[in-house]
Formats: C-alpha cells, sequence, structure tokens
C-alpha cells in the first residue's frame, strides 16, 4: 500500500513509500529522487483527448509521470512546482475540484478528469480556465498550495467569498460561481470598486464541503517573475 507522506514545514517534500505493484502518478518534472526498485515513465493520463485539453486549454504538460514499484519496496521524493505547502486528501466520500497547478500525485485509484467550465469562470476566473481537473474513484490525492495552505468549512446558508488566486482545491458539491467582492448591485459601480479595493474576482461558495486555500497569490506571483524574466 502506498503512503504519503509530508517530510519539512517550510517548501516540503512529499515523500512516497510504495510496495511491489503499487503505482502512483504524478505531474511532470515532480519526481525529485528515487530508489531502484522503482520505474519512472511519462505517459497521457486521461487519454489523448484529457492530455490535449489540459495542454492547450490550460497550458499543463501533455504527459505525466508515472512511478510504479516493479521490484520490490521503494522510495521516492516528489516536490512542486511553485514553493509552498502539501496537503494529501482522501478521495472516496469526497471529491474535489483543482484549481490550475494544484495538482502534484495521486495513488493509481483515483482519477482525475478534465471538466469543461461555463464560459465566464473560464475567461475571468483562476479556478482552472476552460477546465478544470475533478477527482473520482478512491485512494489519496496530493495537491500544493503557494505560501500555507488552510482549511475552510463551508456551511449551507452562508455564502462563502474567496479570492480566485487563493484558491487550490474545493468539495466537488459545492455551489460556485464567479462574482465580485463588493456589495454594490450596479456592475460599473462593481467594477469601479473593485479596482479601488484591490479586491476584484471572487469565488462565491455556498453548500457544504470544504475548500483549501493558500496564504499567497499564484497569478500575481506568476505576472510577477513574467515580468522580472522581460
Amino acid at each position: 500500500m502506498t503512503t504519503f507522506s509530508i517530510l519539512g514545514d517550510d517548501d516540503p517534500f512529499l515523500h512516497v513509500s510504495m510496495q511491489k505493484g503499487d503505482k502512483i502518478y504524478c505531474e511532470s518534472d515532480a519526481m525529485v529522487m528515487m530508489e531502484s526498485a522503482l520505474e519512472l515513465k511519462g505517459r497521457m493520463t486521461g487519454g489523448l483527448g484529457s492530455a490535449l485539453l489540459r495542454k492547450f486549454t490550460n497550458g499543463e504538460n501533455f504527459f505525466q509521470q508515472h512511478i510504479e514499484a516493479t521490484r520490490g519496496h521503494g522510495d521516492c521524493l516528489l516536490a512542486p512546482t511553485l514553493p509552498g505547502a502539501i496537503e494529501v486528501l482522501d478521495i472516496g466520500k469526497a471529491q474535489y475540484i483543482l484549481a490550475d497547478g494544484a495538482f502534484v500525485a495521486a495513488t493509481s485509484g483515483v482519477e482525475m478528469k478534465v471538466k469543461m467550465q461555463s464560459i465566464g469562470n473560464a475567461l475571468f476566473a483562476s479556478s482552472g480556465g476552460f477546465v478544470v481537473m475533478t477527482s473520482s474513484g478512491q485512494g489519496q490525492l496530493v495537491v500544493s498550495g503557494f505560501g500555507s495552505i488552510f482549511t475552510l468549512d463551508i456551511n449551507e446558508g452562508k455564502e462563502t467569498l474567496i479570492d480566485n488566486g487563493h484558491v487550490v482545491a474545493w468539495d466537488a458539491n459545492l455551489r460556485y460561481s464567479l462574482g465580485m467582492a463588493t456589495s454594490n448591485t450596479g456592475f460599473l459601480s462593481g467594477v469601479v470598486n473593485a479596482a479601488t479595493s484591490g479586491e476584484g474576482i471572487v469565488l462565491r461558495f455556498s453548500g457544504h464541503g470544504k475548500v483549501l486555500v493558500c496564504s499567497r497569490n499564484r497569478e500575481n506571483f506568476l505576472r510577477w517573475a513574467a515580468s522580472k524574466a522581460n
């Protein structure tokens, strides 16, 4: 049975302990170290259609890394692309939707599928572009967030607004929609207040379930990094 554990407090590693026959898959370039009992291959997860959607709509990698314990027990270390916390989610009773760049790894019993979003969410939210990744099956799923990760409990009858750049993953049973943080009813007033307050697009969650948020805004960081590169 595969065991995930988190090593370190700041920018941690994901330690994976695998028995013979165990299989996991992870995002491209996630593998840092692995023992010789393990075998690493690059594969398309979810078939050609899913791989193409991830690549051309969200800019994610076409191939993912698949690691199998073919020669007995072995350990490996994985790490996310951006610095920040790692969280292990139990998949089965609850399923999750992941924001861009949140996926790190999953056991073979968990399937990640692509789901088309509404045009509004796709164009204006950082919640996954035209498609988001959704989980199904049973096992464990590992996600990462830029900075620290905190889990919010959303309760029925109480809508919660979260800056879309801080959302990591959320319970698939939750209802969510795009909106503005300001309470003004007029669109123009909302745009003006959003610009002056510094809080623009938010995701409005309702229902009952959990939302994982990170302390740093991933989109702001990527824009800053791009400006430095230019």
